[in-house]
């Protein structure tokens, strides 16, 4: 059976967008923007300007650009002649879904459409581990086209807009993976799943999560020695391979509990534990309290 892991975590993830909008900026600006993790993303329709981020160096992105921050909690965006220090800004309303940024009697010189989505998973925290921090394309024309969609239906009250949007920025997030420059030089599954030997280990977890899997059958899976395979796993995406194995069988596992279609049992063979005892060790300990307590929690939210 043919898997896509990246998809599945993106579907997992049940993206849903707050807002989108048209930003003009002008003069010399700067903007922190601390968003919660939510994942934000822009296109630059016109201008230039900087991207800053704790851990990583300054991205200066232009015209036919288009980033997407999936675990983005606290970044600066400002004009290229920012000064090192002040003048940070909030954006004023204009008008339905346009705002501005700067001094009101400089031209502007920056249009982006920008937006803020949310993801619905409890487990958002741990699949987001799993993507790249940042991811900057230039020049795809089916993103800008997507963005363009979404914009739409954000502004729209049509029957079915909440499915509509769901779907949209599944295929948005999916697409920014699969064509972003920085997917490659950071670890993240992204990068696993261009690796040509990683991406048959990466195939075979997720197709058969219930399989009990050593190091050494994965190696075997990438042709691969032991050392190496578990050494370029880890470095490449970000994760050793049992630990990464382990996060996706609680991801699935959480999922499984939530809908309560089967019992304890059925579930921990599903993720590969033998016995609803084994498997409840192991998701205490992942999780911080017991299947069945889960199971409470998650009702009592609802």
């Amino acid at each position: 059976m043919t898997v896509d892991p990246l998809a599945e975590i993106v579907t997992l993830l049940q993206p849903s967008a707050s807002y989108s909008k048209l930003v003009e900026y002008a003069g010399r600006w700067r903007l922190h923007r601390n968003v919660e993790g939510k994942p934000v993303f822009f296109a630059v329709l016109e201008g230039e300007c900087r991207v800053v981020s704790s851990g990583r160096p300054p991205v200066i992105v232009r015209s036919g650009d288009f980033v997407l921050s999936p675990s983005t909690n606290d970044h600066v965006v400002e004009s290229i002649d920012a000064p090192p220090r002040g003048i940070i800004m909030v954006p004023m309303e204009m008008g339905e879904g346009r705002f501005r940024v700067g001094p009101p009697d400089e031209p502007v010189t920056l249009r982006m459409q920008v937006g803020i989505c949310s993801f619905a998973s409890p487990d958002a925290a741990l699949l987001v581990s799993l993507l790249p921090t940042m991811i900057v394309a230039s020049g795809e024309p089916r993103l800008a086209l997507l963005l363009q969609l979404v914009a739409d239906e954000t502004r729209q009250s049509r029957p079915g807009r909440e499915v509509v949007l769901e779907r949209l920025l599944e295929v948005l997030l999916i697409e920014a993976l699969r064509c972003g420059a920085d997917v490659m030089s950071i670890p993240s599954l992204s990068r696993g799943l261009a690796d040509d030997r990683l991406v048959s280990a990466l195939r075979s977890m997720h197709a058969r999560p219930a399989h009990g899997w050593t190091v050494v059958e994965l190696a075997a899976a990438a042709g691969m020695s032991r050392s190496a395979f578990f050494a370029r796993f880890t470095r490449v995406v970000g994760h050793p391979p049992m630990e990464y194995l382990l996060s996706w069988r609680m991801a699935l596992a959480k999922r499984r509990l939530r809908t309560r279609e089967s019992a304890i049992e059925h579930i921990a063979a599903q993720v590969g534990y033998g016995s609803a005892s084994t498997f409840s060790t192991a998701f205490a300990r992942h999780v911080g309290m017991s299947p069945t307590r889960y199971i409470r929690a998650v009702g009592d939210a609802e």
